[in-house]
């Protein structure tokens, strides 16, 4: 991503500039919270444990700390923030370098990826950044390979609290918007998922079924004022995305 005196201030200090630390303070706070990312890795994950990912914009490691723990052996990860790094570090979650992404995406082999992954970063590039973006992740990715893409949803009801939760973000996006986006630029198929609560204890289990209550509140108010139901609407503040070269 192109340096730019704001970006550099805020990436430089990412984990603390906010009035809470970013980063968990050891790995079992990051198994305990890691139901969500557990799914992800499940779900969305290569049967194969020797699949070669490449987990951009990584932060500290919490879904390379989910992978290697179901077994992968290949991730690979990098990030812009020294202190991400320095986190990492800490929690002792190895195979993470600092760098450009762009850059270090350049030095990445045509069609050698099975897995690509962009948590929580295709919302910080403006447009005319976020296409040749796009083009260097289809051209590292194996045919067939999988991009994994979590980012802001537009379409929520609650959609500004995440565009407007960071200052480096530059945009949010929709399941309609990241199809024009990724169809458009030769990726051959797309699916979209709602950020629903993962059940793994009685709390989680109140919180999805509320949530349950709430979507079905949100698809009521959709057909009164469209028509449409909202059935395949996504009303979760971020949404997952998986991509398919």
């Amino acid at each position: 991503m192109p340096a730019s005196d704001y970006r550099s201030r805020i990436y430089d200090y990412y984990v603390h500039s906010r009035l809470e630390s970013l980063a968990p303070a050891d790995t079992e706070s990051i198994r305990r919270g890691g139901a969500y990312l557990r799914r992800v890795v499940q779900r969305h994950f290569p049967e194969n444990r020797n699949a070669t990912i490449l987990d951009l914009g990584c932060g500290y490691g919490s879904l390379i700390y989910h992978a290697r723990q179901a077994g992968y052996v290949n991730v690979v990860g990098v990030d812009r923030s020294p202190q991400q790094l320095v986190e990492a570090q800490r929690l002792g979650i190895e195979g993470i370098v600092e760098g450009d992404i762009l850059e270090y995406l350049d030095s990445v082999a045509d069609a050698s990826q099975d897995v690509v992954i962009s948590f929580d970063v295709i919302e910080h590039f403006t447009r005319d950044e976020l296409l040749p973006f796009v083009d260097e992740v289809r051209r590292v990715l194996k045919e067939g390979g999988r991009w994994i893409i979590h980012t802001p949803n537009g379409e929520s009801p609650m959609s500004n609290r995440i565009r407007y939760g960071d200052l480096t973000h530059e945009q949010a996006f929709t399941r309609t918007s990241l199809g024009q986006l990724l169809l458009s630029s030769g990726f051959r198929s797309l699916e979209c998922y709602e950020d629903t609560p993962v059940i793994h204890g009685l709390a989680s289990g109140f919180r999805f079924a509320a949530w349950k209550v709430i979507r079905g509140m949100l698809r009521f108010y959709l057909a009164a004022e469209t028509g449409n139901s909202g059935g395949s609407a996504i009303f979760t503040q971020n949404l997952l995305a998986v991509a398919v070269r």
